[in-house]
């Protein structure tokens, strides 16, 4: 399998963490499994390049590296709205043209709007500086509420752990979701959350130990065939169905039938690509009832169909 090759193209000051976060998942190779991915950075002048942690980075390469790109990554910086000079900003147009894809994380998205790149589009980034965004690039229709949002050739993240986020689905969207569930579990990541989450609790995160979702998650994630209603989930959780629903959105943004969901979607996922058990077989496991149910689920939420998901990655 040829590698693809996924080049980080660094923007002074450079913002150490969300390098490191597309370094990790691209350059992470799982035990016992070959590579898929290589990854190297560039900027527009080879050499010592500002971080805002306050040292220097050396980059030897400079933006000719981008022609070889099947991903480009532009990685958040500080201040967001900062000019971009021009050669750097017609060499992320001539890699988008060549059919690279260009993934902005966190403030990133600025680099990338200044390209064009995103003008008509829907795009985030770091909450703080949607606002900011919105007003710099009046073009592009800002969503401050979600992860990320991926339109294939061009993707953004909101900020820091989001970036995580992204880099795993566009893993999954290449290679499908066991090997990108190897790359979570080596960096000791939870289950992976869907771009449409909110990017931050409407209240404050619970201070009690006692108020966390983690068991009651890691309870009915064990039990994905099963009937989980909300009702059955307040009832292992000792809440009302209301407090409950409450603390989904307030712990993870989303709803507990959308989390539920999206658990079964991806152990539906892992099965297609490591079986070859009948759809009818993985829909009652995964606790979609039926293949037509598995079927339309696909359908809605990845656009394909199990059986072209299976064509595609399936490992038997």
């Amino acid at each position: 399998m040829a590698l693809h090759r996924v080049v980080a193209l660094l923007t002074p000051p450079q913002s150490p963490f969300e390098l490191a976060c597309a370094s990790e998942v691209f350059g992470t190779v799982p035990q016992d499994t070959p590579p898929r991915y290589s990854f190297r950075v560039c900027a527009e002048r080879p050499g010592p390049l500002r971080t805002t942690a306050g040292y220097a980075m050396l980059v030897e390469a400079g933006p000719a590296a981008l022609r070889e790109a099947d991903t480009v990554v532009v990685p958040g910086r500080q201040p967001p709205d900062a000019a971009v000079p021009p050669e750097v900003t017609e060499a992320l147009r001539d890699a988008h043209r060549r059919g690279a894809r260009i993934v902005a994380l966190c403030t990133g998205a600025f680099v990338v709007a200044q390209a064009g790149l995103l003008d008509g589009r829907r795009a985030t980034t770091h909450w703080h500086s949607t606002a900011r965004l919105a007003a710099a690039f009046p073009e592009v229709r800002v969503d401050p509420d979600v992860l990320f949002v991926d339109h294939g050739d061009v993707a953004t993240s909101a900020g820091t752990g989001a970036g995580i986020d992204l880099c795993l689905h566009l893993v999954r969207s290449d290679h499908g979701a066991a090997y990108a569930a190897q790359i979570a579990r080596r960096m000791v990541l939870p289950p992976h959350r869907e771009g449409s989450q909110l990017q931050y609790a409407e209240q404050p995160a619970p201070a009690r130990a006692d108020e966390s979702l983690a068991p009651l998650l890691e309870w009915a994630a064990s039990r994905l065939g099963s009937r989980l209603t909300l009702d059955h989930l307040a009832e292992r959780a000792g809440l009302s169905s209301r407090t409950l629903a409450r603390r989904f959105t307030e712990q993870l943004g989303t709803s507990p039938g959308q989390w539920l969901l999206g658990r079964r979607l991806d152990a539906a996922r892992i099965l297609l690509e490591q079986t070859d058990l009948p759809v009818e077989t993985i829909a009652s496991r995964v606790g979609l009832a039926s293949a037509v149910n598995l079927r339309r689920r696909f359908r809605a939420h990845l656009g394909t169909t199990p059986g072209a998901y299976r064509r595609a990655f399936g490992e038997i």
